[in-house]
């Protein structure tokens, strides 16, 4: 674990950002993909410092270093504020932007040093102050605000070989001198030598390479050195060219080829020579790489610290947003989709533009939380007025209580969906319609015409019109033969039968149709037809599938219609009618009043799954997620112009609340590993 939180004071930082707000408004930028809330006044209230604090101090802890910070709620950043966070992303670039408060400016500073790199000096500009804390992760600050950025460049793929280069979008924005160091593509001509330029960039590369000083200290004599010639002379020393001629005479001994030995000497300094060359070139890419995005911060910085902060978002953005809740997300997955490197890849096929279309959408989540269970609701919405139409109609399906019933109270969980299954052709003609691209436009009207009269819509919908039901009961312990190999002293292979217990489902998956003898008729070609009929047979009103030798998780499955319901089991004493429980009735009322709902028992699940754990770390984490895991169930119902599904993980402990719930697991599992780790192995 502590490998993972290696970076626990950056990320610290980045999370810490989460619980802050900007007074004043700043602005939202138009390629967005990413945008969020954080009502940090509710959740700073949520959080217990003497428990989380002495962790942190724990996870970052070296045992040859003191730690550089010893309390982390205190660090000069204002917690009980909001905080807006959003991210973009273009051809080249990815970036993370995070704006909060800062109400001791003397702490928080003591902080960043603490933060950064030993020996990396913080740039001044003329209304903020900045540093880099990694490569790719720069942070911004002044008397009162800062700024947390995290980006990164990559060049632009070229999918068509057929065009020219694409326009990076990076180096569109920064000036000519930091685009010609990026990629000599984008150099148009050799500008005349500069020494005064070349000074500079020396400079710059210095301030690069004293993040790792032990690793770069040749480097940094070398550049100094040239430096120094430079300011003197102008230019830089001239090589010496010696003649490669040689006169030979008949004094000349005969030079032998060297020998074996003296050859792969030669082949490892060559190699190693190699290996300089490339680790030079790969630093001096690094560097490049580093400047640009340096670039790049600065001038979001400078944007930042110039203005009035001024936010403005828009209406579909914030549209399902809830003030009380803790943590507000936006997601803009047409964008992503779209105008990333998938939109990219999906113009590489004559029809992508449907699969853009399919996802062009909006998406929100609001999260909460509360002192017993953590909620989370997510709105969805398409952005084609017409194709949410649609997508609505779809989960407004029939309830079927035949189905509820099947929920008992042995039931670990269930999936339940009431869809109308009969508009999903609509929706698939609006998807279809005006998605192809010039010349296959019409190619794509004559598509959509031919399906409507091919496709018996009707008929379709009634085999399967829409309703169905996952009910998983519980899980059985079975023993299972298989096949391992053992070895003499010879090496010799020897085929060995071993047996194991594995633990079995015992589940029912059912949905109802209004077409029986469709169903009858398929079951009862499993049975005749010589292919399957070895494994399919028929017993009384059930058809059954069965493996010869029991060596799977599932070689026994039993099928029936009846009723308007098409049953597959484990069991058939499954589809029998069986008493409710209070709780076993709230189940099945959620199960057939949602288009889709589920819910999930995982303590239960756990305990079934408990022979799967074998080592003694593994039994020991497995008792704390025994005590503690709680569960989970979920609803999606169509609500207005949106899909709105509401989840719910209910805790299981003694916790102050759904928050610091999180935080009492990972740190008794923590606790164990560490436990582990000190135990001496004999």
């Amino acid at each position: 674990m502590k490998s993972i939180l290696k970076k626990i004071q950056v990320v610290f930082l980045f999370f810490a950002s989460v619980f802050l707000l900007a007074q004043q408004k700043m602005k939202l930028p138009g390629e967005a993909v990413f945008y969020m809330e954080i009502n940090g006044k509710q959740l700073n209230k949520k959080i217990n410092w003497q428990k989380l604090n002495p962790f942190l101090l724990d996870v970052t802890k070296d045992s040859k270093e003191k730690p550089s910070w010893t309390d982390y709620s205190k660090t000069g950043i204002k917690y009980d504020a909001t905080q807006y966070h959003y991210a973009t992303f273009n051809d080249s670039v990815k970036a993370y932007t995070a704006h909060f408060i800062v109400d001791n400016k003397e702490k928080f500073q003591e902080f960043i040093n603490s933060t950064k790199k030993k020996g990396l000096e913080i740039s001044k500009k003329n209304n903020y102050s900045y540093v880099n804390l990694d490569d790719d992760v720069f942070v911004a600050w002044n008397g009162n605000r800062a700024v947390l950025k995290m980006i990164s460049y990559s060049k632009p793929y070229k999918y068509n070989h057929e065009d020219e280069v694409m326009v990076d979008s990076a180096v569109a924005v920064i000036d000519s001198t930091a685009a010609v160091t990026v990629d000599s593509a984008y150099a148009d001509e050799e500008l005349p030598f500069n020494y005064k330029d070349e000074i500079q960039v020396l400079k710059d590369d210095i301030k690069y390479l004293k993040e790792d000083i032990k690793e770069h200290n040749a480097e940094i004599a070398r550049m100094q050195k040239d430096i120094k010639y430079l300011e003197k002379h102008h230019e830089y020393p001239k090589e010496k060219k010696g003649s490669t001629d040689k006169n030979y005479t008949d004094k000349d001994q005969e030079i032998l080829p060297p020998s074996m030995q003296d050859e792969e000497d030669m082949e490892e300094e060559t190699d190693s020579i190699g290996d300089l060359a490339y680790q030079k070139e790969l630093d001096s890419l690094n560097i490049e790489k580093f400047k640009l995005v340096k670039k790049l911060a600065e001038e979001d910085f400078d944007k930042f610290f110039n203005s009035n902060f001024e936010i403005e978002v828009s209406k579909d953005v914030l549209s399902f947003r809830d003030a009380s809740a803790d943590v507000f997300v936006y997601l803009d997955y047409g964008r992503i989709i779209n105008e990333g490197i998938y939109g990219k890849m999906m113009k590489l096929y004559k029809f992508g533009s449907v699969f853009n279309k399919i996802y062009n959408s909006n998406t929100s989540y609001n999260l909460y939380f509360d002192n017993d269970k953590i909620r989370l609701v997510n709105s969805y919405q398409h952005k084609d007025p017409e194709v949410q139409k649609y997508f609505s109609s779809i989960y407004k399906g029939k309830k079927n209580k035949k189905l509820a019933a099947l929920i008992n109270d042995k039931s670990m969980g269930y999936y339940a969906m009431n869809l109308d299954g009969s508009k999903y052709f609509d929706l698939m003609y609006s998807l279809l319609k005006n998605s192809g691209e010039g010349e296959y436009q019409k190619e794509m009207e004559l598509m959509m015409e031919t399906m409507k009269i091919v496709l018996d819509e009707e008929a379709i919908a009634k085999i399967a019109p829409g309703s169905g039901i996952f009910v998983l009961n519980e899980l059985k312990s079975k023993t299972v033969e298989y096949t391992d190999f053992d070895y003499d002293d010879d090496y010799n292979e020897k085929e060995v039968k071993k047996t194991k217990e594995v633990m079995m489902p015992n589940f029912t998956f059912a949905f109802a149709t209004e077409n029986e003898g469709y169903w009858n008729r398929i079951f009862n070609v499993l049975i005749t037809n010589k292919n399957t009929a070895k494994k399919f047979s028929k017993k009384g009103d059930f058809y059954e599938f069965k493996e010869e030798k029991a060596t799977g998780y599932l070689d026994q499955l039993f099928f029936t219609v009846k009723d308007g319901i098409v049953y597959m089991t484990t069991s058939t004493d499954n589809i029998l009618p069986k008493n409710q429980s209070e709780m076993g009735k709230k189940w099945a009322k959620d199960s057939s009043q949602y288009a889709m709902s589920g819910r999930l028992n995982i303590q239960k699940l756990l305990i079934g799954l408990e022979k799967e754990f074998k080592s003694t770390s593994e039994r020991k984490i497995m008792d704390v997620f025994k005590k503690n895991i709680g569960e989970v169930n979920f609803k999606t119902e169509a609500k207005g112009d949106r899909i709105e599904t509401e989840m719910n993980y209910e805790i299981k402990n003694s916790s102050e609340n759904s928050l610091m719930y999180f935080f009492d697991l990972v740190d008794e599992i923590y606790k164990i590993q560490e436990s582990e780790k000190k135990t001496p192995v004999l």
